[in-house]
């Protein structure tokens, strides 16, 4: 797979661009942007959201770290249990109900930005946000694809296991078998629509 060089702000632009250009998947896209906390989706999420409006889309910007389940489900099995790292910490439920459907076909507009804070484990009380169709979600957050997760634009930021070790915190390695079986399972650098190459962040390449 060839893969183009580019800076992330130009990054931002095209994928921003790409969503201007449509055609729209319905009244509201749904974007994710997934990847390791060591390849820092969030911030390329974050410059999607700058981009976006001044193209006529207003966004709702979403991370899934604040729709995890509560720390007594999360971490039932222990504080470094990694199958439920892989598969139970992201409450795909009440993403799929609070977020991604009101903002699918047939939807009512009307999503909730945040569930939860990760660090208190305390509901957010964030009220509901109506987004004007045209209107854009920019989702971000590690093991988001083979979900079953409605999105319409999939970004995938791929570390190597090395780029990934290293610039994982030491105190986070037991989360890397997760990312290496999410490798093997669901095939990010295939099934997502764009895949970034991050492993030196000051050159990120891209399947533009």
């Amino acid at each position: 797979m060839q893969l183009t060089p580019i800076t992330w702000p130009r990054l931002a632009d095209a994928l921003a661009e790409r969503i201007a250009r449509g055609p729209a998947p319905g009244p509201w896209w749904r974007v994710a942007v997934d990847g390791a906390p060591a390849a820092n989706p969030a911030g390329l999420a974050d410059a999607l959201a700058e981009a976006l409006p001044p193209l006529g889309h207003p966004v709702l910007r979403v991370s899934a770290p604040s729709f995890w389940r509560s720390a007594s489900l999360r971490l039932e099995y222990g504080h470094e249990d990694v199958d439920a790292y892989y598969q139970l910490w992201l409450d795909t439920g009440a993403l799929r109900r609070e977020v991604l459907d009101p903002l699918g076909p047939g939807g009512t507009g009307r999503a909730l930005p945040s569930l939860r804070d990760p660090a208190t484990d305390r509901s957010t009380r964030a009220g509901y946000v109506e987004l004007p169709p045209g209107g854009v979600l920019v989702l971000d957050g590690p093991l988001l694809l083979g979900q079953g997760l409605p999105l319409d634009l999939t970004v995938h930021l791929r570390l190597s296991p090395a780029a990934l070790r290293r610039r994982t915190p030491e105190a986070e390695h037991w989360t890397l078998p997760a990312y290496a079986r999410y490798a093997e399972e669901v095939l990010p650098e295939e099934t997502a629509d764009v895949l970034v190459r991050a492993d030196d962040p000051r050159h990120p390449a891209w399947t533009g």
